[in-house]
């Protein structure tokens, strides 16, 4: 079911504004009826400023005291918020990463040089004039740019990073380098355990021919005395 375009700030609205059971609003809402019990008692991790869904469109008052008149009712939406559309543009970087693009800009340009402007800009969410300075080295703070990966420094993803590296190999007519250290690792993964199963077995066999041949050299265990010996000494 479509709920509210924001589901903690209508409940509040709604608890403040109408006599509807949290029931209702947590599933009006999409919440569960503790989060709703929670924003009634101010107990909410912060305070939340009511956002009115009649104004919004997503309810109407008929809706509302039909509501309030049945509490098993469940209210229904008038109208489904619009759907929020993103532009074309750059990448998102949240501003803590914002700094981190030069970086991964100029370990891209290092590593990929094969890749376009075009493709650093959207991997990295940078514009070509900055992309076209780290390569010059005309850009302001290139004293300090030091080369990084930018899937570790989380400017974008491996996956990414692979498909855009394979778009490039494809337009020059190559082949995307692949990632053998997988297989590499497995094999040597199978010879380290081969080894480490040869090795054990050959100690246990080692242990069990060294128990066999004590068993075989071990001397008699003295005889017990006799009676008439003991008392003559």
């Amino acid at each position: 079911m479509a709920q509210p375009l924001m589901p903690h700030a209508t409940a509040s609205w709604l608890v403040d504004n109408s006599s509807l059971t949290f029931l209702q609003i947590a599933e009006f809402c999409g919440l569960h009826i503790l989060e709703v019990q929670a924003i009634a008692d101010d107990t909410a991790a912060t305070k939340l400023t009511g956002r009115d869904p009649l104004r919004s469109g997503e309810l109407t008052q008929d809706e509302i005291e039909r509501g309030q008149n049945d509490p098993g009712y469940k209210l229904k939406m008038h109208r489904e918020p619009d759907q929020a559309v993103r532009t074309k543009g750059p990448r998102y970087t949240p501003v803590s990463k914002r700094q981190d693009k030069p970086d991964g800009v100029a370990w891209i340009i290092r590593n990929h040089p094969e890749l376009s402007d075009g493709q650093i800009g959207k991997l990295i969410g940078t514009t070509r004039s900055t992309i076209q300075a780290i390569r010059e080295r005309s850009h302001w703070n290139i004293a300090n740019i030091q080369p990084k990966d930018p899937v570790t420094l989380g400017l974008t993803s491996q996956r990414e990073l692979d498909a855009a590296v394979a778009k490039a190999a494809k337009a020059r007519g190559a082949e995307a380098p692949r990632d053998t250290t997988f297989n590499e690792d497995r094999e040597a993964l199978i010879v380290e355990l081969r080894a480490e199963r040869e090795a054990a077995a050959r100690e246990a066999e080692a242990a069990l021919a060294a128990e066999e041949a004590g068993e075989g050299t071990a001397s008699e265990p003295d005889p017990e005395p006799r009676v008439e010996d003991v008392f003559k000494s």
